[in-house]
């Protein structure tokens, strides 16, 4: 069930309480997301209107409802946040609207004897990480997933590095997940357990202020969740954001419930996610998303 709330009304307490914990998505049509305390997420003119929410909603609404419920819990802690998230996104694997995702759209052959997938290089206290798959748009697969844990964890265990620098080749800093290996774990429950101990987010939180990630091109997904974890986003010009999950059955399972919901708000995670819209680099300035669009980063 989709509500729209009218603005300017405070429910009880009580109201609010009982409407948290009911599987149902509320929708405010416009206002400032302070005068709605019921709404899940708040219209944006420029970026999704309520009917941009519903067309999504409907065609996917146990995948939207799930989120909105994982978006309720305000997790105390981020560790936490993660787990709620892993868990729910796993669940929507096994569920209906991702199966018929992942029918309409089977695997390709697997795409071996590519070249790694992560280039690291180190000059002075400096160290970049660089995707390295431009011919998928520096899609997350689970070879640049491993490839990034490692760079991350010799980042970690090198206190002389000053600067930690995550950055894409090609077109775009990453596209988001692979979808060739979206669902091709057999057991989603044991999924669970493996995303949970290949964090990249967690490995990115761990450079605390030495971290700075570049960010170009049209990103979403991951592309778009792990920048977040950053405590410094550089955007250039042409760099756009989107998270399509909810359209494929699922919810965004890099972190970005957590990641994202830190610096827009839940509001806006929840329009952004439940939309499908792709926001412009002065958008995602303006919320917050990213700290600086400029042409030059730190190369």
């Amino acid at each position: 069930m989709v509500v729209a709330s009218a603005d300017g009304w405070v429910p009880e307490a009580a109201v609010v309480e009982r409407l948290s914990s009911l599987p149902c998505i509320v929708i405010a049509a416009g206002g400032a997301a302070a005068s709605h305390p019921l709404a899940d997420t708040v219209a944006e003119p420029g970026v999704a209107s309520v009917d941009d929410v519903l067309r999504v909603v409907e065609r996917n609404p146990v995948a939207a409802t799930t989120l909105v419920l994982c978006m309720r819990q305000a997790p105390p802690s981020i560790e936490r946040g993660l787990v709620t998230e892993s868990a729910a996104y796993s669940v929507l694997q096994s569920g209906a609207e991702f199966t018929a995702w992942r029918r309409a759209r089977p695997p390709r052959r697997d795409r071996a004897g590519e070249g790694p997938a992560v280039r690291v290089t180190r000059a002075g206290d400096r160290l970049d990480l660089v995707l390295s798959r431009p011919h998928s748009r520096n899609a997350l697969n689970r070879a640049m997933r491993d490839g990034l844990l490692e760079g991350l964890a010799l980042a970690a265990a090198d206190p002389s590095l000053a600067t930690v620098v995550l950055r894409g080749e090609g077109t775009s800093f990453c596209s988001g997940g692979d979808l060739d290996e979206f669902g091709t774990f057999s057991d989603p429950a044991a999924a669970h357990l493996v995303r949970l101990g290949t964090s990249i987010g967690r490995a990115l939180l761990a450079l605390g202020e030495r971290l700075v990630v570049e960010v170009h091109g049209p990103c979403a997904g991951s592309g778009v969740e792990l920048p977040a974890f950053a405590p410094r986003v550089l955007a250039h010009p042409d760099f756009t954001a989107a998270l399509p999950e909810v359209g494929l059955g699922l919810i965004p399972g890099a972190g970005g419930t957590v990641s994202i919901t830190r610096r827009v708000g839940r509001h806006r995670m929840v329009l952004l996610a439940l939309s499908g819209a792709r926001i412009d680099a002065a958008t995602a300035l303006r919320w917050g998303l990213v700290d600086e669009v400029g042409e030059r980063g730190l190369r």
